[in-house]
């Protein structure tokens, strides 16, 4: 973890917004290092950023050709395979409009500018937990502790238009989207990221691999 320079130290405090979602029990069974990266809080507008680097990615042809399609409503969805073994970035920033956070996350490329992913997740919805990408699109989230890690998986999708709120059909959905954080020990660990649909297999999959910075 590295507090970026206009985030004092004191903008810190206690957050049970993630610990709510998931139940005191499986929050209490997740390493002490999840609870805390997930257990604080700063003040609006205040950021938190990781360093690392992708240290996998694969993707199957129709994961490649949704990614690509994707890149048209801002490149949600990781898209170059010269990423592996370059730099990556991911910035969290508290919405000082909102009860939520803007995650901002930064992959380097062999050639080219790095691809950056925009996304605020949001405590609302049906699940009480969403991602919106922007363009009016957004994904429900559930979350789940397995394990060493802590996941966050979709549970549908949805468009935003003109103020309603429509929900996408399965079929018409990109498939199950798995977004992990797995802890390593040592102050490092993994941001997974899966998405599979149930005619195509897995579509892409991302690791990358991130530790807390020595405070």
């Amino acid at each position: 973890m590295k507090m970026c320079p206009n985030s004092p130290a004191k903008a810190l405090h206690a957050d049970s917004r993630f610990s709510t979602l998931l139940g005191q029990k499986a929050w209490n069974g997740l390493p002490a290092a999840i609870r805390r990266r997930f257990g604080k809080r700063l003040s609006g507008g205040a950021s938190i950023a990781y360093q690392g680097k992708v240290t996998s990615m694969k993707m199957n042809l129709a994961g490649k050709c949704l990614a690509q399609i994707a890149r048209l409503v801002g490149a949600p969805l990781p898209y170059d395979l010269s990423s592996v073994g370059q730099p990556a970035v991911v910035v969290v920033t508290e919405d000082a409009t909102s009860d939520g956070q803007f995650w901002i996350r930064q992959y380097g490329r062999a050639t080219s500018f790095p691809q950056v992913v925009h996304s605020l997740k949001r405590f609302s919805g049906p699940t009480r937990l969403e991602e919106y990408v922007g363009f009016g699109i957004g994904m429900a989230l559930r979350i789940e502790a397995e394990a060493n890690a802590l996941l966050f998986k979709s549970d549908h999708y949805f468009l935003q238009v003109l103020g309603y709120r429509l929900r996408l059909p399965r079929l018409l959905s990109p498939g199950a989207l798995v977004i992990g954080h797995h802890d390593l020990g040592d102050g490092r660990f993994v941001f997974s990221l899966s998405l599979t649909n149930r005619l195509f297999g897995e579509l892409i999959r991302q690791d990358a691999l991130f530790n807390d910075s020595k405070e």
